[in-house]
C-alpha cells in the first residue's frame, strides 16, 4: 500500500469518525433543541449544520477542477436563523457528508500532489484535506459541546464516560 493510499484511508476514517460523533450528538436532541439559540449572537446547532453542509457542498463539488468557494454558495445565509423539521436538518447534514465522501472516494494517489484552490488560495489536495479535517472537527466539537449543555443530566456520553476510564483500559488490556 502506498503512502498516498494510507493517507486517504486515514483521512476517510477520521471524517467518518467526526460524522459518527455528530450523528450521535444530533440523535439525542429534540427539534427544538437543534434550533435553540442561547443568545442573539450565538449560532444554533441547526445553523452550524447548515454551515457545514454549505461548506462541504462548496468545497467537495468538482473538488479537483473548480475553486472550493463556489459562486452559488451564500455563506452568510448559512448563519441566518431558520427552521425546518429535524428530519430535513439531518438530510442537510447527510447531503454534505455524502458529497465529501464521494469526492474522497474518487481520489487517487496521483491526485494528492495536485493543486486545488479555495478562495483562490493554492493548496495541495493533501493540504486541502487536512484543512477540512480541522474545520469539520471544530464544528462537530461545537455541536457536541452545545448538545451536552442542552441535554444536561440526560446527555449520553459519546466516548468513555467520566469515571469509567479504568474499566475501559482494563477491557482493552491496557492495565
Amino acid at each position: 500500500m502506498t503512502t498516498g493510499n494510507i493517507f486517504l484511508q486515514s483521512a476517510v476514517a477520521r471524517f467518518e469518525s467526526y460524522k459518527k460523533t455528530g450523528d450521535k450528538a444530533l440523535a439525542q436532541l429534540s427539534e427544538a433543541q437543534c434550533f435553540h439559540r442561547p443568545t442573539e449572537n450565538a449560532n444554533s446547532i441547526a445553523m452550524i449544520v447548515h454551515h457545514v453542509q454549505g461548506n462541504m457542498l462548496s468545497r467537495w463539488t468538482n473538488f479537483l477542477t473548480e475553486d472550493g468557494e463556489k459562486p452559488w454558495r451564500n455563506r452568510d445565509a448559512e448563519f441566518e436563523d431558520f427552521h425546518c423539521p429535524k428530519e430535513e436538518l439531518l438530510q442537510k447534514w447527510n447531503e454534505g457528508w455524502n458529497c465529501l465522501f464521494n469526492a474522497l472516494n474518487n481520489l487517487t494517489d496521483e491526485d494528492l500532489d495536485k493543486t486545488i484552490y479555495i478562495r483562490t488560495e493554492p493548496l495541495t489536495v493533501c493540504d486541502a484535506i487536512v484543512r477540512q479535517l480541522m474545520h469539520y472537527a471544530y464544528h462537530v466539537g461545537q455541536i457536541v459541546f452545545y448538545a451536552k449543555i442542552l441535554m444536561d443530566k440526560d446527555w449520553k456520553p459519546l466516548s468513555i464516560p467520566v469515571g469509567e476510564s479504568e474499566q475501559f483500559n482494563n477491557r482493552m488490556g491496557l492495565k
